[in-house]
């Protein structure tokens, strides 16, 4: 059974805690200083998302070619011409 409070960092503990929420620390680690998990390889407060990102995966790619978006625009509004000529010759009869 966990103790009230964490007797490494003195975080409120609930009543069947296994670990401590704030620092780790747990029973098997004997709620020492060790539970700490330094090495656990988690991002720090300087952690810059945009440049791991860009290491990771590389330069962003467009997934449409150039020069192809204004063909949908185009087709875009072809298709609201065609539905307002529909409507409006539906309600002209």
């Amino acid at each position: 059974m966990a103790p009230p409070s964490c007797p490494h960092c003195g975080a409120r503990l609930s009543r069947n805690a296994k670990a401590c929420p704030e620092c780790g620390s747990d029973d098997q680690t004997g709620w020492a200083d060790d539970a700490q998990g330094p090495d656990l390889g988690l991002p720090d407060e300087e952690f810059d998302y945009g440049d791991f990102v860009q290491r990771e995966f590389g330069a962003r790619k467009s997934p449409v070619p150039p020069g192809l978006a204004w063909f949908w625009w185009l087709v875009a509004v072809a298709l609201i011409a065609a539905f307002l000529w529909y409507f409006l010759r539906q309600f002209n009869r």
